[in-house]
């Protein structure tokens, strides 16, 4: 099945909508949204009005007003569903897990599954980590800091306070944090890449090669990789900037990704190490969080076939 891209609707109430439902003005403007499907987008979070997100399908909109709608995959996958509650546990509970691997009055350390948003997008708030962490039984407060990728696995850290938000929120802007993953390339990575370091939409952005294997005859090659900077998709990106696409990678490199044997299960990408100054008691702190199953499995069957690779 393929995924429906992500795309914004953006209107502007005119003084014949004034007073009308929200719902019935996204019927009215968007092409194609009946009110049925104009409810779900709004249970999932995918509508701002004036910047504002707004779930009320009832709620009047006014004469000037600018109203959002964010359609794509998510839409699709919970028009499904329905809206409500009911729809929303139904949606929880097909999520991949997450296991908490730290927790104490200043912060959450949490090693996402692939397949798992980190945090609300324009589409959706439904079936996030950062929702799913707020929502426990007196969780309190839960502030994000930093995301990863929805194909990409590993370490993040939530804050629980203001003041660890504010700390750990310094430490990541100075690139004062200690952050390493492991990803599978395709080919032979040669010796001397080491760093790369080129702008991502204008903005300075490094990532340094930490330690690297060749596999399979040479069509891949493991490495350990630390960021520098974070911008998004980084790892990715950079990558297939020097020839050398993260495999399972289905945005960045995707011709010669795909006719890559044996396929990988899903991005191989993983966020291994974290490591900062704890907020609280000011002390150096690191956690690993080991390759996953399927990955893992799938690696070691590339080590064992050194015929592996492009056809």
């Amino acid at each position: 099945m393929m995924r429906r891209m992500s795309q914004t609707v953006r209107f502007v109430i005119p003084a014949a909508d004034d007073g009308l439902r929200l719902d019935q003005a996204l019927a009215r403007h968007v092409p194609g949204l009946s009110r049925r499907r104009a409810r779900v987008l709004l249970d999932i979070g995918g509508v701002f009005v004036d910047k504002t997100r707004v779930k009320m399908a009832g709620r009047a909109v006014h004469t000037g007003q600018v109203v959002e709608a964010s359609l794509g995959g998510a839409l699709d996958r919970a028009a499904a569903e329905g809206a409500g509650a009911a729809a929303r546990a139904r949606t929880d509970a097909a999520l991949p897990p997450y296991r908490i691997v730290h927790q104490d009055d200043d912060l959450i350390i949490v090693d996402k599954p692939a397949g798992l948003v980190t945090a609300p997008t324009p589409e959706s708030d439904r079936g996030n980590l950062l929702d799913l962490l707020a929502r426990r039984p007196d969780a309190g407060p839960v502030y994000l800091i930093h995301r990863i990728d929805l194909p990409t696995s590993g370490l993040l850290v939530f804050a629980r306070t203001l003041d660890a938000n504010r700390a750990l929120g310094a430490r990541f802007a100075a690139h004062d944090v200690e952050r390493s993953y492991l990803a599978v390339l395709i080919g032979a990575l040669p010796e001397a890449v080491r760093t790369i370091d080129r702008p991502i939409e204008g903005r300075r952005a490094v990532t340094h090669v930490l330690a690297s294997e060749v596999v399979a005859a040479g069509a891949a090659t493991v490495v350990r990789v630390g960021l520098e900077t974070g911008r998004s998709h980084q790892i990715r990106i950079h990558f297939e900037q020097v020839g050398h696409p993260v495999l399972g990678d289905t945005q960045h490199g995707l011709d010669a990704v795909r006719r890559f044997t044996p396929r990988p299960p899903r991005l191989a990408l993983h966020a291994a190490v974290l490591g900062f100054v704890h907020p609280g008691s000011g002390e150096r702190v690191r956690w690993e969080s080991p390759v996953p199953e399927e990955l893992a499995t799938w690696l070691d069957a590339l080590r064992s076939l050194p015929g592996a690779g492009p056809p």
